[in-house]
This record gives C-alpha cells, structure tokens and sequence, in this order.
C-alpha cells in the first residue's frame, strides 16, 4: 500500500507546487486522440506563418463544405488553434458547440489550445492545461472509483443504505461533486468531480473506515482513474484477481 500511497500523494502534490491559472479539458477526449492532437498541433507550429484576411475566411467557411475530407478538417481547425486571435477563437467557440462527429473530438482540443494561447499573450498569469481521459469541470478532474466488498458476497441492505448515506455526507463536504454512485451487488462505482488540490487517497479511506465501523464489510483497497470508466468485464476482473489474491494469501 506504501507505493500505491506515494503515487497518491505524488499526484496531489504536483498540483500544489503549480502557481498560476489552471484550464481543465471539460470534455472526456480518449488519452490517445489528445496526444495525436498536441503532436500535430507541434508540428504544424514548426512551420507556421501568421494567415492572411483571405485564408482567415476561406477556413471559417470551408468547414461548412460536406465533401471536406476529415484530415483537411483537422488542419484547419488546427491552423485556427494556433493563430492567436480573437475571431478564430470566437468561431471555434461556436463550431464546438454542434460540431461533425467525425472530428467533435479535435476540434474540442483546438478550442481549449486557442484559448491557451490568447490567454498566454493577453495576460500575464501563468496557463496550465490539465488534461484527462475523463474530463473534468472548472478546476476539478473528472475520477472513476471502485471499491469492492471485503467478502466474496452480496451486501446487506443497511450495508447499501451506509454507502449511500456516508458517502452522499462526505464528499460534498470536501467540494467533491458525485455525478453518480452505483451500489451493486458486491462492489460499488463513483464517477466524481474532485478539485486537483484535494488528498484524494486520505479522503476515500476515511469514508470508507467510516462505513466500515458497521460491519468491516468494505476493502480499503480502491481502483481510482481519471482515464476511463472501467467496463463491466474489466471490473469483474479486478473483483477476481482481488478475491483470488486474498484466498491465496489467507491459503499461505
């Protein structure tokens, strides 16, 4: 549990140390389609030369053209991300708002990249861009949460109405926004909002120590990820290897 901890604490600690404005992706963008975006986004940098009033309008319009390829899309979103200006971003801003799904994704990241930049130049406060599979809100990031029963059976019923009750008391006591809890019949899922600042580790074992002075019916050993939801056959897995592993464990 001691690694596990410091990569808690490692997390939160990073935020800490950062001064300046922090810019959370809202959205839940896939960890892989962000870092083909920011290659991208570097590479066309490299070479970049400020648009002309022409190409400024041709761009703006052309994205309206259904016959426009999805990688030519791509370049131009990009090209207005990187522009600095004003108006690219204004229209950015507003194709976000119903863009083509083939490309809703990019042009998410190009949205938040031109807000960057024109707040990089226009103010004097350091820009610091977080960004996850899972999203997040303001300056809070989007977590999955697992946390499974302590034995291999169902939960009783006052055990269900604990989860519910503590967790439902504590979390928005500590500013974390529960988007949803979901007890079933041996495990639980929490998808939360949680300031980037807060001890994320400290706070869900003392919910949990809390719960479990009803019964000990909770594991204190916790799945959090901020890059996806976890599928039902990956849970069912996690829930086999930990059983599995204890049985061993208690077998020795």
């Amino acid at each position: 549990m001691k690694e596990k901890n410091n990569v808690f604490e490692r997390f939160r600690n990073s935020f800490c140390r950062l001064n300046g404005h922090f810019h959370v992706l809202e959205q839940r963008i896939p960890i892989e389609v962000q870092i083909e975006y920011f290659k991208y986004s570097e590479q066309m940098r490299k070479n970049y030369a400020k648009m002309t009033e022409e190409e400024y309008y041709i761009y703006m319009h052309s994205l309206s053209n259904e016959t426009l390829s999805s990688d030519h899309k791509k370049y131009i979103l990009t090209s207005l991300a990187i522009s600095s200006d004003v108006r690219a971003y204004r229209f950015l801003e507003d194709y976000a708002q119903h863009p083509e799904a083939d490309i809703a994704h990019w042009a998410y990241m190009a949205l938040m990249e031109s807000r960057i930049s024109l707040e990089s130049e226009l103010l004097e406060e350091k820009q610091i861009y977080i960004s996850t599979g899972l999203g997040g809100k303001g300056e809070k990031l989007r977590f999955y949460v697992l946390i499974i029963a302590l034995k291999e059976e169902p939960f009783q019923e006052y055990q269900r109405q604990t989860i519910e009750s503590e967790f439902t008391y504590y979390l928005p006591s500590e500013d974390i926004e529960i988007e949803r809890l979901t007890i079933y019949d041996s495990y639980v899922e929490l998808v939360l909002l949680i300031p980037v600042r807060k001890d994320i580790k400290t706070i869900l074992d003392n919910i949990i120590a809390e719960c479990n002075q009803y019964g000990n019916f909770l594991s204190n050993i916790i799945t959090v990820t901020n890059v996806k939801e976890l599928s039902a056959d990956e849970v069912a897995e996690i829930i086999q290897t930990r059983y599995a592993d204890k049985n061993n464990k208690a077998g020795h």
